[in-house]
């Protein structure tokens, strides 16, 4: 066994530190984009949700003054449940057609 001084230098000790660092880009990354949750629902703003659908956020408005989708407004701010969403989207798969 040697009695070697380890320092900044050593490759090793480099690797460890880069590691570390993907580490933690890798767990900000996750817990941003984290939504938080009320007895667990998960809500979509309507920009996120316009995001998720590809649609604008006119037509998003539109779906809601029509009805089509449900929502809840909360003092000026609109929500949408992820579980009616997921709902709707599966209600609305059609299978191929031959």
């Amino acid at each position: 066994m040697s009695n070697q001084l380890i320092t900044e230098n050593n490759e090793r000790v480099k690797s460890f530190f880069l590691s570390l660092d993907r580490l933690s880009s890798a767990l900000e990354r996750m817990f941003s984009s984290r939504k938080p949750t009320l007895n667990g629902e998960s809500f979509y703003t309507d920009e996120e949700l316009s995001k998720k659908l590809k649609i604008s956020r006119r037509s998003l408005q539109d779906y809601r003054n029509e009805g089509r989708i449900p929502y809840v407004k909360l003092g000026g701010k609109i929500l949408y449940r992820s579980s009616d969403i997921d709902r709707l989207l599966e209600e609305g798969y059609r299978d191929k057609f031959r």
